[in-house]
């Protein structure tokens, strides 16, 4: 969908202050006593917190206030259609076994798709004042007042590649193989970041994100910045990743054509 730059800003600021308003819930309730969280999962532990719900309502009022006419597609309100071709894909917190700990690498995920993928995303983290977010051209990290160009790095191959995912039992058997098949080339492997893990590749500090599992809202926000500063995102099979599943996500299309040649022989 083209999109003329009056209209691109709009968006671009519309993101920016859906992530404050989301910022400002979260916030109160990080690292607080009064923090509670409820177990969405019929087995297993599958957390949501006040927080989550809060903040993602209060981002829904800013659409249906100034965008009327756009579709939304939330983790805990769902699916609302829209009249426009775009469509907010959010994720209020991603990482909310994170926030439940007390960990900063959670973040608040916003993601506009214009039918084909995501055109602009934000990836925030408000306890450590820093907003990822990319889109029509452009990549910027900002962290208090500062703002800057964000731009991957390169890296040649798996032997040079830091290699992230959130958890060491990633997925099915099979696909922990896959995953543990780069790790074995991979220079170093870290786990536990959740979505703060993409925005390092967009910085230029990580080379690769493996993941199996996502949901739309996991991924869009983040694949869109990474794209914006110069990188790939998608599936295992090379294909579009913006509906989630199995993603690998890069900085340079170098290592991601290693990592996928690997990934590829995961049976579906």
């Amino acid at each position: 969908m083209a999109v003329g730059s009056e209209l691109q800003a709009e968006l671009w600021r519309t993101a920016g202050d859906l992530a404050d308003v989301a910022a400002a819930h979260c916030l109160r309730l990080f690292r607080s006593p009064d923090l509670v969280a409820a177990n969405k999962a019929a087995s297993g532990f599958d957390p949501v917190t006040e927080a989550d719900r809060a903040a993602e309502a209060a981002m829904r009022k800013i659409i249906a206030e100034r965008r009327p006419g756009d579709g939304v597609d939330g983790e805990e309100y769902g699916r609302e259609s829209g009249s426009s071709g775009f469509t907010w894909v959010l994720d209020p917190i991603d990482g909310t076994r994170a926030f439940l700990s007390g960990a900063p690498t959670w973040g608040i995920l916003i993601g506009l798709d214009d039918g084909t993928g995501p055109v602009l995303g934000v990836v925030d983290q408000p306890f450590t004042g820093e907003r990822f977010m990319g889109g029509f051209g452009r990549a910027e990290y900002r962290r208090g007042g500062d703002v800057s160009d964000m731009r991957v790095r390169a890296c040649p191959g798996l032997a040079d590649a830091v290699l992230y995912t959130t958890r060491p039992e990633i997925g099915s058997e099979a696909e922990r193989e896959g995953f543990m098949a780069v790790s074995r080339r991979a220079r170093l492997t870290r786990y536990g970041f959740d979505c703060y893990a993409y925005a390092l590749v967009a910085l230029g500090h990580v080379d690769l994100v493996i993941e199996a599992g996502l949901h739309s809202y996991d991924i869009q926000g983040p694949q869109a910045v990474i794209e914006a500063a110069g990188g790939l995102v998608t599936d295992w099979r090379g294909r579009p990743a913006h509906q989630g599943g199995r993603v690998l996500a890069a900085g340079d299309r170098r290592v991601h054509a290693a990592a996928l040649e690997l990934l590829s022989r995961v049976s579906d």
